[in-house]
């Protein structure tokens, strides 16, 4: 995006996949922020539909970067994706966004406000909404029955990072192991556990798009694949603990989940 006389102070990675369909809501999202001091970077993975022909009419005010490889795992990829823009990014925060999501108009501007009012915050989360074909549903963080060790974690779309830590964060995350463990889940782990934070701006301000290609439609709560990547994201907790040095000792949720994978 090219922009006169104004410093860039932040950018908006899109990531995409074959999401031809979506990309006129989520492209014109950004362009229409309040907040203007912004780069938009769309990266494009190897999309084998109209995607590329659709961001065409946005290239004055959108960066195209195309991808030249993919691994075939759809979390490594993502990581690769967004990590490729990245590398050609300006802004001193870094809004990351799956290209069948979008953002509200005042996003933007609300949180780099946060980021400017505390400079020790590294990792910044606002609340989704899903979005259904026929509603919208506000989410809320919620308090957990059974303790365990990751808290609620907004999907990527909802995640800010400050350019300055964005690469450490990246390095911690980018292991090619746990396939169904995406970049969400991932940072999360970091921000709580490296950074020791979890900063949520209370407000719904992503669009989370619900559908039968979105990736958590194959995870319905409590369902036996819900199980078993649950049963991964506490193998990738472990992983990452002992990488760490953090201590590691199973806990009760982490026991039921293996019960239900391993005698269902």
């Amino acid at each position: 995006m090219k922009i006169k006389n104004i410093k860039l102070e932040a950018t908006v990675l899109i990531a995409n996949y074959n999401n031809a369909k979506y990309i006129d809501k989520c492209v014109s999202s950004v362009i229409n922020q309040t907040y203007k001091k912004l780069e938009i970077i769309f990266i494009d993975d190897k999309s084998t539909d109209s995607s590329l022909k659709v961001i065409q009419k946005y290239l004055k005010k959108v960066k195209l970067i195309k991808k030249n490889k993919k691994f075939g795992v759809g979390s490594f990829d993502q990581i690769a994706t967004y990590y490729e823009g990245f590398k050609k990014s300006k802004g001193k925060v870094i809004f990351l966004l799956d290209s069948d999501d979008f953002f509200k108009k005042n996003k933007i501007s609300t949180l780099m406000d946060e980021f400017n009012k505390n400079k020790n915050i590294n990792i910044l989360y606002d609340l989704p909404t899903k979005k259904f074909l026929t509603k919208d549903v506000p989410i809320k963080k919620k308090s957990k029955l059974i303790n365990s060790y990751w808290p609620y974690f907004a999907p990527t779309s909802c995640i800010s990072i400050r350019k300055n830590k964005f690469k450490i964060i990246f390095s911690l995350v980018d292991f090619k192991s746990h396939p169904d463990i995406w970049l969400d889940f991932r940072i999360g782990i970091v921000s709580k556990y490296i950074f020791d934070q979890y900063n949520f701006i209370e407000k719904n301000l992503t669009f989370y798009r619900q559908s039968e290609k979105n990736i958590s439609s194959g995870f319905k709560h409590m369902s036996l694949n819900w199980w078993k990547r649950r049963m991964q994201a506490h193998n990738f907790v472990k992983t990452f603990f002992i990488k760490h040095k953090i201590i590691y000792k199973k806990n009760l949720d982490y026991y039921i989940t293996y019960f239900i994978n391993n005698f269902t």
